[in-house]
């Protein structure tokens, strides 16, 4: 797939760009690359333009520079001046998780111009407190170390993966594995600079009320990161959607179920 980069506010921005015609921006997982659209962008590429910016400090973008958290705001910022620098007028925006999450948020800042939305596996209401002091504490863990130590490595792919894949493909896992025990030592700092931000984030649910294009919410039946109830309550906020739950997938159905997530998406993108 075709890789191009870049620069937006100093800094490199690494990009997938495959095929022609109607625009589609899709918004990668945090802690993963575009990579995980990969089947996505491949079955859909015949009949759309299908672009995937990848987050700072992940894949081949930039880390952002020094900083606590950047916030999604700030990250919504870039893929706002992301789309207008590309020169593209109207899409569908396709986001899961954090990706969702700015997703939501360009959706609502753009009404007209994003003409469709998919959220996946994500939510954009405040981060309930035990899961925000649990997930800003294994970015502490990797603060502390300057990297993705094996522990915590094993006790995050829970949060990735369904069971039946975690058992039953360990080449998958084995791969994603690797991925965050050789991240870029160079990108730490920034990689988690967003998390943090990702993780303190503003209740956006009013917001999501005012977005009036279709919309479709998909989430992985198992997913222990973003629950299927957090995607009936997306559902049940925007004003024009439909709800998909994808059996046997965790937090990253476009991986572990992708000719079904595909199917799903030509059906809405073709309506």
């Amino acid at each position: 797939m075709k890789k191009c980069q870049m620069q937006l506010g100093g800094k490199k921005l690494a990009y997938l760009d495959e095929g022609e015609g109607p625009v589609l921006v899709f918004g990668h997982s945090y802690l993963w690359t575009s990579g995980m659209w990969a089947a996505q962008v491949r079955g859909l590429s015949d009949s759309y333009r299908c672009i995937v910016p990848e987050l700072w400090g992940h894949g081949d973008s930039d880390p952002v520079g020094e900083c606590e958290a950047y916030h999604l705001d700030t990250l919504t910022d870039d893929m706002e001046r992301f789309v207008n620098e590309l020169g593209i007028d109207t899409f569908a925006m396709i986001g899961l998780s954090v990706g969702g999450m700015w997703g939501a948020r360009l959706a609502h800042r753009l009404p007209g111009r994003v003409e469709k939305l998919v959220l996946m596996d994500t939510d954009v209401g405040a981060e309930p407190a035990a899961s925000q002091a649990k997930f800003l504490g294994m970015i502490g863990m990797a603060a502390a170390a300057g990297a993705f130590p094996p522990p915590l490595v094993e006790a995050v792919l829970p949060f990735f993966f369904c069971d039946a894949t975690l058992q039953n493909d360990p080449a998958m896992v084995e791969a994603y594995r690797q991925s965050l025990l050789q991240w870029r030592p160079d990108a730490m700092g920034g990689t988690l600079a967003v998390g943090r931000g990702v993780f303190a984030r503003e209740n956006f649910l009013p917001q999501l009320a005012e977005i009036n294009c279709p919309a479709l919410v998909m989430a992985g039946e198992q997913d222990r990161s973003r629950p299927p109830a957090e995607a009936k309550v997306l559902a049940d906020t925007l004003p024009n959607s439909e709800l998909k739950i994808i059996p046997d997938a965790g937090h990253i159905p476009s991986v572990e179920q992708p000719e079904l997530v595909s199917g799903h998406l030509r059906d809405f993108l073709s309506c």
